[in-house]
């Protein structure tokens, strides 16, 4: 969190006329800026008598914001990361954990891609964004239930503790989500909150394709920062950061994870989630990971 006044010296079209515009709006940090209406900025840029300046310095703030996403380690530091003993954490779902070799790994994001049908949110301490109100608690317990002891008592005991130990937050827009973030972020370097092992954010491209509508650069810049949150909290915190993606329509009617060319970078994982359903289960195939070979595939029964 910058503030403006410390970006002048590198960009001088960030001067005491344009930080003061920006002030009369509540804007006084580059995270400020970001979280603000831009297309209300710019409508009230217009009307100022120096339009074409303030216009530039909109345009120069968002570039500063896209470059300040980019990766934070350098070769050594992400070589030294992978020889960290991180842990994995299962799926609770056989074959994709043999296929995983292990299950989800700590420090990493992510992401399942597929159909809206394909049970993406059926996967220690857990926080779930829910952007759509599809948390179903039920389905949930359900699936606690076939993992614990088959007792009823100590199933129901398991059961009550595991979903405890569930933290769950509506979030209905890209700003919510970043404010969310940077405050789950905080918590954890100040060990305020309960040791989290998981994040997961269901439907994470219902919230940023509203935004990236029209190819405007302030969407790519929400997109990239909520990307850099995810994997800085993922780092930082050795968590395993989940989010779903739905698939859209590219070429030819071929289907495609939603989000573009942009996003794909970001996660360390993508994995694809077959909505068709067979003798075997449900497919799931790695379309990404640092470590596994792309392509490889495994089916699973979706519980």
């Amino acid at each position: 969190m910058a503030p403006l006044e410390d970006l002048e010296r590198d960009y001088p079209i960030i001067d005491s006329n344009f930080r003061m515009f920006c002030a009369s709006h509540g804007i006084f940090t580059d995270t400020d800026f970001l979280l603000h209406d831009l297309s209300a900025l710019e409508a009230f840029a217009r009307q100022d008598y120096a339009p074409d300046k303030l216009e530039q310095g909109i345009k120069q703030m968002i570039s500063i914001i896209e470059s300040g996403q980019r990766p934070w380690l350098n070769g050594v530091e992400l070589l030294e990361d992978s020889q960290l003993n991180k842990c994995t954490l299962s799926t609770g779902c056989e074959g994709i954990d043999i296929l995983l070799q292990g299950g989800l790994r700590e420090g990493h994001v992510t992401e399942l891609v597929g159909p809206s049908c394909s049970a993406r949110n059926s996967l220690g301490k857990v926080v779930y964004f829910d952007t759509g109100n599809s948390f179903s608690p039920k389905r949930v317990a359900q699936f606690l239930s076939l993992l614990s002891d088959p007792s009823a008592t100590q199933t129901n005991k398991a059961v009550e503790r595991d979903m405890s130990s569930i933290v769950c937050h509506s979030v209905f827009d890209i700003f919510t989500l970043l404010d969310m973030l940077r405050q789950l972020m905080n918590n954890l370097r100040s060990q305020i909150s309960f040791q989290v092992r998981m994040l997961i954010i269901d439907s994470l491209s219902s919230l940023i394709a509203p935004v990236l509508g029209g190819g405007g650069a302030h969407g790519h810049a929400l997109m990239a920062t909520a990307g850099f949150l995810l994997k800085e909290i993922a780092h930082e915190s050795n968590l395993c950061v989940v989010v779903t993606n739905h698939m859209v329509a590219g070429e030819a009617g071929m289907l495609k994870p939603a989000l573009g060319e942009s996003w794909k970078s970001i996660p360390h994982v993508r994995l694809l989630l077959s909505g068709k359903y067979s003798a075997t289960g449900t497919r799931i195939t790695i379309l990404k990971h640092p470590y596994l070979a792309s392509g490889k595939s495994a089916d699973f029964v979706v519980l």
